[in-house]
């Protein structure tokens, strides 16, 4: 999934003391709500919780927008939703980039087709704020100061570090890496040799942009200099290593990219939906390049289902949400707060990947002059 990314402080997200409790999902309701959904910014600004649930009941249907259903669990997520609210769910572009997600917000407004809400990175969140309406969850005080906009426009959800998953299978005369140094060690390169693969292409996708990052912080770069990353990459393709097929599940099982540098949530989930077919891909957080980043929540201004987007919210951000993102291997934003509060799911939480080590993160300014400069040097020095 080509996905360009917010780039959060996963430790603060992990860190930072939050004042309110998880709560469970939302209940349903039969109650009634003449309020104006498409302005509210709380759901006890429209009438509460009862009046919310029914004035998106009465809507009936939630517009979405690149979630693939492996995607942080967004499948389990989707259908436990219409389940419990009868609400009709229909998500165009499973497969689409956060780009895409604000061309349609742009280009569809109006329409009946155009996206309710959207799960984007930081970098189309920041720019196109006036495109969201401001909405603050019940769990507001959750979500960590660092991963949300103060007016309530967008909102981490969940993160990740970006991991190496190796099929030992497809590999002869090496070991599976576990460092990006392993990746870029010539004497590798034989056994290596086009088995290396991102998800995307790094000047849109965000899985794949992260990945030089990291790269570049484990080869002498900075947060104000990602070039030693789009370096690295340069010289896998000069050692035969790299291959440009976009790595998704399908290719990995397919053996055409045995070696996968992605989001923990996706390297996770492959690893665990191919285990069943005999596949065992080992996932690792690489030491010398430890990076992470969350994604943004955010709701369209002119949402055509408003009630049913904010209600969409609500679910995503209560203690059944927030661990259903957890349960699709990603770290969720209210983590420390349900730690607090002990409603943690512990089997999602003993699954996740295990992390040692400091990950750095950038600022708004870093992210931006790193996105430009692999926008401009990426093509060249990759061909």
């Amino acid at each position: 999934m080509n996905r360009i990314a917010k780039l959060a402080s996963l430790a603060a997200g992990l860190a930072l003391a939050a004042t309110a409790c998880g709560n469970s999902a939302p209940a349903a309701s039969s109650g009634g709500s003449a309020a104006d959904w498409s302005k509210a910014t709380s759901a006890s600004a429209g009438g509460g919780l009862d009046a919310l649930v029914a004035a998106a009941k009465k809507e009936g249907q939630l517009n979405v927008i690149t979630l693939p259903r492996t995607w942080a669990n967004y499948g389990k997520i989707m259908d436990d939703f219409t389940k419990k609210y009868g609400i009709k769910i229909t998500d165009a572009n499973p497969d689409g980039s956060s780009g895409d997600e604000i061309n349609a917000l742009q280009h569809q407004k109006g329409l009946s087709s155009a996206p309710d809400v959207v799960d984007v990175g930081n970098s189309h969140a920041l720019p196109y704020v006036s495109l969201f309406a401001p909405y603050k969850v019940q769990t507001w005080a959750d979500i960590p100061d660092s991963l949300k906009d103060a007016n309530g426009a967008w909102y981490g959800d969940y993160g990740g570090y970006i991991t190496i998953a190796c099929d030992a299978s497809k590999i002869s005369g090496a070991s599976c890496p576990k460092t990006f140094a392993d990746l870029a060690n010539p004497a590798n390169a034989a056994a290596y040799k086009g088995k290396v693969a991102i998800n995307g292409d790094p000047t849109s996708a965000n899985a794949a942009f992260s990945a030089v990052w990291a790269a570049a912080l484990a080869t002498g770069g900075t947060l104000d200099n990602i070039q030693p990353g789009i370096d690295f990459f340069a010289k896998l393709k000069s050692l035969g290593v790299f291959n440009a097929t976009h790595s998704t599940e399908s290719t990995i099982e397919q053996g055409s990219t045995p070696i996968s540098i992605d989001w923990e949530f996706n390297n996770s989930q492959y690893a665990a939906d191919l285990k069943a077919k005999g596949i065992d891909l080992t996932v690792t957080v690489p030491s010398d390049g430890l990076y992470s980043a969350y994604y943004d929540q955010a709701v369209n201004k002119f949402a055509p289902h408003p009630a049913a987007a904010r209600l969409w919210e609500e679910y995503l951000y209560s203690t059944t949400g927030q661990n259903d993102f957890m349960g699709g291997y990603a770290r969720p934003a209210e983590f420390t707060a349900m730690q607090s509060a002990s409603t943690l799911d512990s089997a999602d939480l003993a699954n996740l990947p295990k992390v040692t080590g400091t990950p750095q993160f950038p600022s708004a300014t870093q992210l931006t002059n790193a996105q430009n400069t692999v926008t401009a040097k990426w093509a060249s020095a990759l061909g």
